[in-house]
């Protein structure tokens, strides 16, 4: 049996499995959804890697989640310079990284005669990508030096805001539903404004002040977080409610259903699926091998991208085909290997030591990696 609201807190573990291992899927969904644009796939599969790309909007709520459960949950206490310096070492090397690597990739490109589309790979959009302010303004175009990226631009904009979230969290906190409700109905008042001005629905706003997408999502990881404190279901109905909430949110991917109806049936599926891991009953999600593969695919989601630039315009030169030709599976499961192995290397050359060396100059204790969205 389940009790709504019950005055007791089931406070949540240190260590949840079962998000690390639910990053893996969503970072690879979101590259999923950039490989479909150039491959031979049958139509009836393009449904549920169209959507997957929503899963950055559950990356959104994830963060908050997180960074709730991080900073904001009973008996911590944190600093603004703490914070901020976590989130630096957190993002900004692996980011500093991939962006310096895109600018030896371009001029590379030029130096040996590669076409690249003129005008796109400019300074501003260097300087507004390097900032991770890119994804704050309006725009028309999109900014080519590592698309990903607009979404840490967003999560950047959370991080300086935390203090903000942090209040309406803190004081909501005794009422969750209240929360959750209010972020529910801010991110209806801000689609609706959204879609009037650019002609596009909430869940599509990208470069395009795709900043605006992350508040009313992170508000909802706030609520979420302490609305789960005070539910309480038994290891069998964790475990049934988070494979029903699995099950219908991928179903309403492959059905093609409103990008927004799936961003709600996301809020479910996180809930559901951090109280099966507070239950022990992480199922395969806390299996070694998607353990590693969650706490890689930061770096997977942000080098993907380029490596498909790569992949492309090698294949392209060494078989003479049209920049437009199509990926087949083999193809598709070769450059998904690839870009893997390059997330590993990343992960463990670049990412790891770099936080650990910032870390362990500039705070006084360790700090539990949170889900950060990419």
């Amino acid at each position: 049996m389940i009790r709504l609201l019950s005055p007791q807190i089931h406070r949540f573990p240190t260590d949840m499995p079962a998000l690390t291992g639910m990053r893996a899927f969503l970072a690879l969904g979101v590259a999923m959804f950039h490989y479909q644009l150039a491959w031979t796939l049958p139509p009836e599969a393009i449904g549920l890697f169209n959507r997957s790309r929503l899963g950055v909007d559950i990356f959104f709520m994830l963060s908050g989640f997180i960074l709730t459960h991080v900073y904001l949950s009973a008996g911590r206490t944190w600093t603004w310079r703490s914070f901020m310096t976590a989130r630096i070492a957190r993002v900004l090397p692996l980011h500093l990284f991939i962006l310096a690597g895109m600018v030896g990739l371009v001029v590379g490109a030029k130096i040996v005669g590669v076409g690249l589309e003129p005008g796109r790979f400019n300074l501003p959009d260097f300087f507004s990508t390097l900032t991770l302010t890119h994804a704050w303004f309006p725009r028309t175009t999109m900014v080519l030096w590592n698309g990903p990226s607009w979404s840490l631009s967003a999560e950047w904009f959370a991080y300086l805001a935390f203090p903000s979230f942090a209040f309406v969290g803190l004081k909501l906190r005794h009422r969750p539903w209240l929360l959750v409700g209010l972020s529910a109905l801010l991110f209806v008042v801000i689609d609706a404004v959204y879609s009037a001005a650019t002609g596009v629905v909430l869940p599509r706003a990208e470069d395009n002040a795709g900043v605006v997408r992350i508040v009313p999502e992170f508000l909802m990881g706030m609520g979420l977080y302490f609305l789960g404190e005070r539910l309480n279901p038994g290891r069998r109905l964790a475990a049934a409610m988070a494979i029903v909430s699995s099950a219908a949110l991928v179903a309403a991917m492959q059905a093609g259903v409103d990008d927004r109806l799936i961003v709600a049936l996301g809020v479910p599926f996180l809930l559901t699926v951090a109280l099966a891991s507070r239950a022990g009953t992480d199922g395969v999600l806390a299996h070694p091998a998607l353990q590693f593969a969650g706490r890689v695919s930061f770096a997977f989601y942000l080098c993907h991208i380029p490596v498909l630039m790569v992949w492309r315009n090698a294949v392209e030169a060494v078989f003479r085909l049209p920049g437009d030709y199509l990926m087949g599976p083999w193809e598709i499961l070769a450059l998904m290997s690839v870009s893997g192995g390059v997330a590993v290397l990343l992960h463990l050359y670049v990412e790891v030591p770099a936080q650990a060396m910032i870390r362990r100059r500039t705070l006084p204790r360790p700090v539990v990696e949170d889900a950060v969205q990419a």
